[in-house]
């Protein structure tokens, strides 16, 4: 009689090939479960992504918008200088100061503030420096003329001032 080569010889065989099998079947189940939550994961994580990529996009929009939404009554009173044609010199230079103190205003509600003043220490990090002149009553170092303020938001410059600075 012959021996089939594949078939176990005694019941030991059968029962290690059995278990060989039942613990292929239980590492293929552990395997497949891993993966189905990579997949779960990385579809929340991809989800995630672009759910806070919508929301940065929304909050830059509203920003902007608000920023507008403060500009328009100064816009609002810059059309009604510009349609007053039987105005006098007066009432010009009044409604320019009064545009220029809504603007003051507006970037004081926002956190804006200007800098860059004659007399301030000229400081190369947020000053922009065209030019030197001698001046007996400044010190070293110190802004003679401002040809354009500053502007920062909090400790982030929007704009350096543009100076002309003494006695360097």
């Amino acid at each position: 009689m012959k021996k089939e080569k594949n078939k176990p010889e005694n019941t030991e065989e059968v029962i290690e090939e059995v278990v060989e099998e039942t613990k292929e079947e239980q590492l293929q189940k552990a395997l497949d479960e891993k993966n189905d939550q990579f997949l779960r994961l990385y579809a929340e994580y991809d989800n995630f992504r672009k759910r806070s990529q919508k929301e940065k996009q929304d909050i830059y929009s509203s920003s902007k918008a608000d920023v507008i939404k403060d500009l328009l009554p100064i816009m609002d009173n810059f059309d009604r200088a510009a349609n007053n044609k039987d105005g006098s010199y007066e009432d010009y230079k009044k409604g320019i100061d009064l545009i220029f103190n809504q603007f003051v205003e507006m970037f004081t509600k926002n956190g804006v503030e200007a800098y860059g003043e004659r007399g301030e220490e000229f400081d190369p990090n947020i000053h922009n420096a065209v030019m030197t002149v001698e001046d007996a009553e400044l010190g070293e170092n110190q802004i003679a003329s401002v040809f354009s303020k500053g502007y920062k938001l909090g400790d982030k410059i929007i704009r350096e001032a543009v100076v002309t600075v003494a006695n360097s």
